[in-house]
């Protein structure tokens, strides 16, 4: 089955540190690049930030739409909802590693910020499924709400958040247990969500109700909404900004984070998609799904600084800066 785009087609998606809890975590691979799936095209487009241009592209096949980074940004998760699978890809050579079907509809992924896992949002079969990225092999399921799209790990790695679009809410999941401890109700239809540095706020993009949802994640409570332009699709948080992919609108909604109230809203692109910001907060950059290119926008001035030409369809439904 072909799934040209989730967001509009379903209703409009070394050194040691020391990690959390003493779990040992790698340092991250010095690199600065964009790991962008190509949806139409099958393919997995590397872009150099730096210079704004490609370097390489592979073809994966399966109309991969999701991605996630290992702790150490060394390696890239596709998932592929045409093949069922999921994709690991050597993010430093540019090359395919292992491929493991999952079945159902992968859609959204995430990858833990220290345990060898990586988690995937099955559209069809409403659940997570975990996959032991050692292993490379499904390590255990959780059944969450109808739709699964986005998902996201907080910083401390206790908890796995879904947005779940069909049934208008998040899951809110343990994962040492990988019991879902409750739900939060959003906007309509949420596709996209990102939870900040503090792991104190969660935000989703709600594609029919046309704003972004703020959730306070140890209450379980909304504490503000946000209105957006036209099905906006994914978030990203910098500068004390949050930026909203608008699809239809074409724009960029770019709102307060402490008032929670609109700055501007950025004339970006045709469909702008996934979003995300670099590490220091110093560019957010946009996959823009209808004019095949990688925007990058300076946070504190809002003006797009560069584009780079991408392949077909871009996608980039996750976390993409490496």
């Amino acid at each position: 089955m072909r799934f040209k785009r989730f967001g509009r087609g379903f209703g409009l998606c070394l050194l040691a540190l020391l990690g959390p809890e003493g779990v040992p975590a790698i340092a991250p691979a010095v690199a600065h690049e964009a790991i962008v799936t190509d949806q139409p095209a099958d393919s997995v487009s590397f872009v150099d930030l730096e210079a704004m241009k490609e370097t390489g592209r592979i073809g994966v096949g399966g109309k991969p739409a999701g991605v996630a980074l290992s702790p150490d940004k060394a390696t890239a998760y596709v998932t592929a909802p045409d093949s069922k699978e999921l994709i690991e890809i050597d993010a430093v050579s540019h090359a395919v590693k292992r491929r493991l079907v999952l079945g159902g509809a992968p859609l959204g992924i995430a990858a833990h910020p220290t345990l060898p896992e990586v988690y995937v949002a099955d559209w069809y079969a409403h659940k997570l499924i975990v996959v032991d990225t050692v292993k490379f092999a499904v390590a255990g399921e959780i059944a969450v709400g109808l739709s699964p799209s986005g998902i996201a790990v907080t910083p401390d790695g206790r908890l796995l958040l879904s947005a779940d679009r069909d049934s208008d809410a998040i899951s809110i999941i343990d994962v040492a247990t990988r019991t879902r401890l409750g739900t939060v109700a959003t906007g309509s239809r949420p596709f996209g969500i990102t939870i900040d540095k503090s792991g104190m706020r969660a935000f989703t993009a709600n594609v029919k109700s046309d704003d972004v949802t703020v959730i306070d994640i140890a209450t379980r409570t909304v504490v503000g909404k946000v209105p957006t332009g036209r099905r906006p699709y994914a978030v990203a948080l910098a500068q004390g900004r949050g930026f909203v992919t608008d699809q239809y609108g074409g724009t960029i909604t770019v709102f307060d984070l402490g008032t929670l109230a609109p700055i501007k809203r950025i004339d970006a692109c045709d469909h702008p998609e996934g979003i995300e910001a670099d590490a220091g907060e110093t560019n957010v950059y946009v996959a823009c799904w209808g004019d095949d290119v990688l925007l990058r926008i300076d946070p504190l001035s809002l003006k797009v600084t560069g584009r780079a030409p991408v392949g077909n369809g871009p996608r980039a439904f996750g976390k993409f800066i490496r």
